[in-house]
């Protein structure tokens, strides 16, 4: 099967509609609004965006299809095989933001990009996957997000969730704290060796699958009681997810060097953050015990909830 740009951004945009359903239902009070967008350069999208919800403080959907006449240097530095050629990014991105500290933050991602489609050789791939990032860790949760990552890529390779795992943990590490935003979860780019219509069906099974592995997690925490302490605690961890957003992230970092929308681009932070001076968890509590049990990779597989 050649590369079919049609048959993704169908594909795209109702895994929009599928997620917000979804996020919706969960959350019960909170409706998203949309907002469609068009790029002087080309293309556009449309963003969704719940706010003050029972449940997402903010959650964001977004799906775009951008192209542009050349890549930049800057944006093609790992491929100067594609620099100055046209370009075209499809992809679906969601960032969540819960209210209450035990329900954890989540990103997932789903993209296809294409460079130089109007030569006779053009680069295709795919990429994405999703990650968690709890402020309060759980045995269980950590568990059944990981053995559903493994499930969806399983089919395709079973070497694959190893890789794409520990691509996970690799990318999803703020350099400047030495430490993991999260607990990860899957990473893919530049995806392309299983031949278009595999490499598809993989990053659909990906995406399809981001709603089961965080929905029960949300059901799970969304009603357990907090305060003030725990409160301060995710906004302070917030603070990491903001870090590492506008100084390590390749889609916002592209986004903006590529002349993309950026209210769209930085949708991702949180509504809400702090930063505290020299501020540490103290020896031995739970807030201690994310950062020297739970933000460590490890094999969640093989373990029991």
């Amino acid at each position: 099967m050649t590369a079919d740009p049609t048959a993704v951004r169908a594909y795209l945009l109702g895994l929009q509609d599928a997620i917000c359903a979804a996020l919706e239902a969960e959350d019960g009070a909170g409706r998203f609004t949309e907002e469609a967008w068009t790029r002087p350069e080309g293309g556009g999208g449309r963003t969704r965006v719940l706010s003050r919800g029972a449940v997402f403080e903010k959650a964001a959907v977004a799906f775009s299809h951008v192209v542009g006449a050349a890549l930049p240097p800057t944006a093609s530095a790992r491929r100067p095989d594609i620099e100055g050629k046209p370009w075209s990014a499809l992809g679906v991105s969601v960032v969540l933001h819960p209210g209450n500290p035990y329900v954890p933050t989540s990103h997932a991602n789903v993209r296809y990009f294409v460079a130089g489609a109007d030569g006779p050789a053009p680069a295709w791939w795919f990429g994405g996957g999703w990650d968690l990032t709890p402020f309060y860790g759980f045995e269980e949760d950590a568990v059944h997000w990981h053995r559903t990552a493994h499930g969806a890529v399983a089919p395709f390779g079973e070497a694959l969730h190893a890789r794409f795992k520990k691509g996970c943990d690799d990318y999803f590490y703020l350099r400047h704290r030495g430490e993991p935003r999260g607990i990860g979860g899957l990473f893919f780019d530049d995806f392309d060796e299983l031949g278009f219509e595999r490499s598809f069906a993989l990053t659909r099974s990906v995406g399809d699958a981001f709603v089961p592995a965080y929905r029960p997690i949300v059901a799970r925490r969304k009603d357990a009681p907090y305060g003030e302490r725990e409160r301060e605690h995710q906004l302070r961890r917030r603070g990491r997810y903001v870090e590492f957003n506008l100084l390590q992230d390749r889609g916002t970092l592209f986004g903006l060097q590529s002349g993309g929308r950026t209210e769209a681009i930085l949708m991702s932070l949180p509504p809400l953050v702090r930063w505290d001076y020299g501020a540490a968890p103290e020896p031995g509590s739970p807030e201690a015990h994310l950062l020297d049990y739970f933000l460590k990779p490890r094999d969640w597989l093989g373990r029991t909830p």
